[in-house]
């Protein structure tokens, strides 16, 4: 089977009304599976991830970015996650018989129709960036839809398609071809998010930390908890224990612990078990020692 995963996030968190009809794109697309949505109040931001041959998942991924740009004004939002666009981000993630080449050329298709049929300016991060600086998600999206206003117009900042100019109420949108991400936060039992943020700088690459690590330090307002929000790019080099192991030790340091921890979306079930293996000190763990992926490869099945 040909299968893409595509993950987009949408600007909005809050109103449950707009986000219902958003997804409902997705869960009503013909040759589409929804399989995960979830709303923050605090970041404003809604993820969502359906998978699907290639064709619709590129013509799904259209219909939600229109249908975001026409319920979304970023004029009127706020939020304690970065954004630039009513439909932020798009990436399109292989699964099964579908090369990054593939996921790359998705993105263009995606990016051109979008550019001139939505008027909205589109930026290609990550194996479909365009130029070396644009593989990075943050640096593209730098400014924000504030900032983007003006900067959009300035050398180097120009978008890969659609207009130089930002849609008026959708702003611009970033979509990419990349690998499994995990997103994960770690909630400290203190509202001190200056805290947050200065270990958020110490565990992303810009500040010497884990280079597949990208973090930031926001206050949850509803709950009064500072958070580091991260996005592991690479859970094999850097998996979520070193990550939690890390934060944990720095907090300590600090004089503070973790409260808890969220995963936003989906990840890969070999994530969890790396943790487990490791919390546990399972030696010589084998992954088909876990007795449902082990009923799924039916019998007679020799492994790898």
């Amino acid at each position: 089977m040909r299968v893409v995963e595509c993950v987009p996030n949408f600007s909005e968190g809050r109103r449950a009304g707009v986000i219902e009809k958003i997804v409902e794109v997705a869960r009503n697309f013909p040759g589409i599976k929804l399989l995960d949505y979830s709303s923050d109040r605090d970041h404003n931001r809604t993820v969502v991830t359906f998978v699907g041959a290639p064709e619709p998942v590129v013509e799904c991924a259209y219909a939600m970015t229109g249908e975001a740009a026409r319920l979304i004004d970023l004029n009127c939002h706020s939020g304690g996650h970065p954004r630039m666009g009513a439909m932020d981000v798009v990436p399109f993630i292989p699964v099964s018989g579908v090369t990054m080449d593939e996921c790359v050329d998705m993105a263009r298709r995606l990016g051109e129709r979008v550019g001139r049929e939505l008027k909205i300016p589109v930026y290609y991060y990550e194996f479909a960036a365009t130029r070396p600086e644009r593989r990075s998600l943050a640096e593209v999206r730098k400014g924000e839809f504030e900032g983007l206003k003006t900067a959009v117009k300035t050398p180097g900042r120009e978008p890969d398609e659609g207009p130089a100019e930002l849609h008026p109420t959708a702003g611009a949108v970033a979509i990419g071809a990349r690998r499994p991400l995990i997103a994960y936060n770690v909630n400290l039992n203190t509202p001190d998010v200056q805290l947050a943020k200065d270990i958020a700088r110490a565990i992303r690459a810009s500040g010497g930390g884990f280079v597949n690590v990208r973090a930031m330090g926001l206050l949850l307002k509803d709950r009064n908890v500072a958070q580091v929000s991260m996005n592991l790019l690479n859970y094999v080099d850097t998996p979520i224990y070193r990550v939690n192991e890390f934060i944990k030790s720095e907090a300590a340091r600090r004089g503070v612990s973790i409260l808890g921890t969220e995963i936003v979306g989906l990840l890969p079930v070999d994530a969890l078990l790396d943790a487990a293996a490791h919390y546990l000190q399972v030696e010589n763990f084998d992954r088909r020692q876990v007795l449902e992926i082990r009923m799924m490869e039916g019998p007679g099945h020799e492994g790898e």
